[in-house]
Parts: structure tokens; sequence; C-alpha cells
């Protein structure tokens, strides 16, 4: 992976681990919809005026249903059912749970005939890293209730598929169009429902959870993500979810007083270096690549 891969891949590890603390610090006061309406709202209002700065209402307008599609499937459903997963989950366990992506990513794709090379390599990486989780959420899940599991596996597929749908449908057009777009598309989809739930009063510390997850979380994330996708590839590029945990465990535990479980302790070496190998070539490949690229 390139330095820029690199540099994308770190941040958006370090902005996607963000959204499980402040989701379940959000849940605390606003509904799931209200939640859903105010980070998109947010992120709308910078990013569509700015795609219609630079006239991308066309680019949109030819896209339009795919972009739709993109957003039902990578924001509306996910994230409303995330956090209403989060209103009985912990921002840990919710993080871990969404470190599966890899493993639904790779079967979509190859469904697909758009995916990337399986190497040895990168099946011991997505092997560890299934391992990783499934030992890091073996004991936590323990007790819990089936639905909220069950909508986190929903939203397990709908990161796994929102990739392969830019990187296939959606890779022509620019990251801006399609993201202003597809956020104001949910953001409209769910004024209704949100804004007739929002309450009169937040605390503070809503208010500013919210405004994160709307500019840094949702606006600056996708735009980095869309690039990120250009560079490294579809499938490379969700192996981000194997590091995230990493970041929401430990502000869950920072910030939310949350428990670092055996499971934790065991399970984040075998993630990371699930990881570091799914996401980068081995030396046979780049040799491989060489002649392609001259």
């Amino acid at each position: 992976m390139s330095r820029r891969g690199w540099l994308l891949f770190g941040a958006m590890c370090l902005i996607w681990g963000l959204p499980y603390l402040l989701i379940r610090v959000a849940v605390r006061e606003l509904s799931p919809a209200s939640l859903v309406f105010a980070r998109t709202a947010l992120a709308a209002v910078v990013l569509v005026p700015l795609a219609l700065r630079r006239s991308m209402w066309a680019e949109f307008r030819r896209s339009m249903g795919w972009i739709a599609i993109f957003a039902i499937i990578e924001m509306g459903i996910p994230w409303l059912l995330m956090s209403r997963a989060e209103q009985h989950l912990t921002s840990s366990v919710t993080g871990l749970m969404v470190a599966a992506v890899p493993l639904v990513a790779v079967v979509a794709y190859r469904w697909s005939g758009a995916h990337e090379p399986l190497t040895a390599r990168r099946v011991v990486g997505l092997v560890l890293g299934t391992i990783g989780v499934a030992i890091l959420v073996g004991v936590d899940l323990t007790g819990t209730t089936v639905l909220p599991v069950l909508e986190m596996l929903v939203v397990v597929v709908g990161y796994a598929v929102g990739p392969l749908l830019l990187a296939t449908k959606l890779v022509e057009r620019p990251g801006l169009a399609v993201n202003a777009g597809a956020i104001g598309l949910v953001a409209l989809l769910y004024a209704p429902v949100g804004i007739a739930q929002f309450p009169h009063h937040l605390h503070a510390e809503t208010i500013w959870a919210v405004i994160v997850l709307g500019l840094v979380c949702t606006a600056l994330a996708f735009m980095t993500f869309f690039e990120l996708i250009k560079e490294i590839g579809p499938a490379r590029s969700t192996v981000v979810t194997y590091v995230n945990p990493a970041v929401a465990v430990l502000l869950g535990v920072a910030l939310l007083g949350e428990p670092i479980t055996a499971g934790i302790v065991v399970g984040f070496p075998l993630i990371l270096a699930g990881s570091i190998l799914a996401s980068t070539r081995s030396a046979t490949e780049l040799r491989a690549e060489l002649p392609a690229e001259r």
C-alpha cells in the first residue's frame, strides 16, 4: 500500500472508531431516528453547498438511482439500527461486531465478480481477524437479547455492500457529488420522524456528540473513505473495520467506564495482525504488478 493509502487508512481507523462512543452518548436523549436525521442534516449543510458550488448537480442526476440505493444500504438502514442497538449494547461491543465487515465483504465481492484476488496472505489475515472478533465478543454478548445482535448483523452487511456499490456503480462519479447526494437524501428521508421526535432540551454532551458525528464522522469520513476505496480497492478498504474496534474499546473504557475483558486482551492482537495481512500486498504480488505499471 502506498504512503497515501496508509495515511487514508489510518485516518479512517481513527475517525470511524469514534461514532460508537458518540452514538452511545447521544441515544441517552435522542431517539434513533432523530440522531440519524441530526447527523446527516449537519453533514448535508456542509457538503451539499460545496457540491452545488462545483456544479455537481448534473453528476448527481446521472446516478441518482444508484446514489439512493447506496444511501439506504450504507447509511439509512445501518445508522438507524446501530443507534437502536446501542440503546442496549455497550459502545465497545458494537464496535467489535462491526469488525466482521471484511468477512462479509469477501463473500459479497465473490458473488459480484468484482472481488480482488484472495491470496493466501489475505485469507490468513481475514481468518485471524475473524477469530479475534469471535474471541472479543464471545464473552461480552452472553445474556444479551437477540434483537440488538440481529440489528448489528444487518449493519455489518450494509457496511460490506456499500463500498462494493461505490467501486462498481459510482466510482466514475466525483466523491463529493455521491456523498453529498447520499447524505442529503438520508437527511430528507428521516426529517419528518426525526424532527417530530426531537426533544425540547439537550445536554451539552449530547449536542457535542451530534456535532462531531455530523461533521467529522459523517461529512469528513465519507470523503476520506471514498478516496481510500479509489486508492486501495473496495475489499481491502473494508479492513479498516478491523482497527476501528481498538479505538472504540479504548474510548469506551476511558470515557464511559466500560470493562476490559479477557477477550479484548487476547482478541486485539489477532485483529491487528489480520488487518495488516489482509490490507497489504506481499513482495510476490508487488513484483507481479511491476510490468503493468511501466
